[in-house]
């Protein structure tokens, strides 16, 4: 043990058949650089390499560790570079990158106080010991902003005490490849993790751990992310999005509206008796959360249907047989007068509200996407905003109300199936025709939905009072 070589920011080693130079120490972990660029090696596997010799210790300046540095979390680094201004005030008796002309505060100046003396009033500022502002000091004269860092964000970043980088590297890279692949176990992903890293380095360079160790680490790295889990829920990790989530706001009804389809989990029969799950789709105004018309079909929703879509949110919700007169337009908040006089089938019209949206914002699907619907939208002068891929957040509202038709209205209809096959109960048939159902599904819209206080709507006078989207849209028409 007293034979082996102590490593040091600076010194130049020979390794791997050239001479590189040491620019940063990590636990275990030593960057070096060369004229080929950089690389992180373990230190016991560059030591025990043949032909490994420090050419020259300390024949160069001290380097500062800019490859480790770029690497750490943006926390951890404002941190230290915190603590660099702190430090430096206390042997300066200004703040680093202070103008010219500034005067250092009283207690820090230089010429009044002893360097001890600053360090007490330092270490009071802060609250803590004077021993820990001493012990910043002196990692930072040896090691500049490296030496403020906390270290065990460092020995987090670089890997698991004696695993090899390369390992380490290849491990997160087939972990992150799984987001979009069918569930496996373990021991499939260790095989591909050993497959890419002899693909990339050779077989036999890379030392691996054994059985125990190999498990211990795909499990540390995969540890938050379901990789062994549902691959429907390390879609939704993967997709949550980098910043806040940022709600959507409207100031009037038909400001926007989004529109959706989605399976509503109901069984229904089609004209030859075969039973099928039913289609939804649905067009939320973000304002009024009114459900501006929804239309169900079976098996897969066409282009042509959402053009319908379109058509019903233009045009008064006719009352059927065997309706309530109390769903009668007469009979609701809005001005009922005063829409007769504008359009007199209104007359016959449930207390649905009318609403022409200026903005309608889509998903990718190829329903909206169509050129069916892009000219039905040309043709009634309304603008397509179409969502970012893979963020359903953009148009959260008519997510949300996907789920709550699904649970308000859904679960309580005869031949309702669950979310998935684990749900679904025993010998599940249907029981309506998707005319039957739309019927059903129009009705309760209209005595269910409008008349039901939403969380989204608070009276601004009283912030408590959750109001309904038929009070909502009757206030602003």
């Amino acid at each position: 043990m007293a034979g082996w070589p102590v490593l040091r920011p600076g010194d130049r080693v020979s390794f791997d058949g050239g001479e590189h130079q040491v620019v940063g120490l990590s636990g275990t972990m030593v960057r070096l650089r060369s004229d080929a660029g950089e690389q992180l090696v373990l230190a016991g596997h560059l030591i025990a390499s043949p032909g490994f010799v420090v050419l020259d210790a300390e024949s160069g300046p001290v380097i500062d560790q800019f490859g480790l540095l770029d690497a750490l979390p943006q926390q951890a680094l404002a941190a230290a570079q915190q603590r660099e201004l702190h430090i430096v005030e206390v042997e300066t008796g200004l703040p680093a990158g202070a103008p010219a002309g500034t005067q250092p505060r009283p207690q820090f100046d230089p010429g009044r106080t002893t360097l001890n003396e600053r360090d007490a009033a330092k270490a009071a500022e802060l609250g803590i010991g004077v021993r820990t502002i001493q012990s910043w000091r002196a990692r930072y004269a040896e090691q500049g902003l490296w030496g403020l860092v906390d270290q065990r964000t460092a020995r987090t970043l670089e890997g698991l005490g004696r695993t090899d980088a390369r390992l380490v590297g290849a491990v997160r890279e087939v972990i992150a490849e799984q987001t979009d692949a069918s569930t496996g176990t373990r021991s499939r992903l260790i095989h591909r993790v050993v497959k890419r890293v002899e693909e990339i380095h050779g077989p036999g360079v890379v030392p691996l751990p054994g059985r125990t160790a190999f498990y211990e680490l795909i499990d540390r790295f995969s540890q938050g992310k379901h990789t062994f889990g549902s691959a429907v829920t390390r879609r939704q990790m993967a997709n949550r999005p980098g910043g806040l989530f940022t709600p959507t706001f409207a100031a009037r009804p038909g400001e926007q509206v989004q529109i959706d389809s989605t399976s509503i989990d109901v069984m229904v029969v089609l004209d030859d008796g075969l039973p099928v799950r039913a289609d939804l789709t649905i067009a939320v105004d973000v304002a009024t959360r009114t459900i501006c018309a929804a239309v169900l079909r079976p098996v897969d929703t066409k282009a042509v249907d959402a053009a319908l879509l379109l058509a019903k949110m233009l045009v008064p919700e006719p009352m059927r047989p065997g309706w309530a007169n109390a769903l009668r337009m007469s009979a609701s908040r809005m001005p009922h007068a005063r829409l007769v006089d504008i359009d007199t089938r209104m007359r016959e019209a449930a207390a649905r509200p009318v609403i022409v949206p200026d903005q309608i914002v889509i998903d990718h699907g190829r329903v909206f996407v169509s050129d069916t619907f892009s000219r039905a939208c040309n043709r009634l002068g309304i603008s397509v905003q179409p969502a970012r891929k893979g963020t359903p957040t953009d148009k959260g509202v008519v997510e949300a109300t996907n789920s709550a038709v699904k649970t308000l209205f859904a679960q309580h209809v005869a031949g309702y199936t669950g979310g998935n096959p684990t749900m679904r109960g025993r010998d599940v048939t249907g029981e309506w025709t998707i005319g039957e159902l739309q019927d059903l599904l129009d009705e309760w819209l209209i005595v269910g939905w409008q008349h039901r206080p939403h969380e989204a709507l608070r009276d601004p006078h009283q912030p408590r009072r959750m109001l309904t989207p038929a009070f909502r849209s009757s206030a602003s028409i």
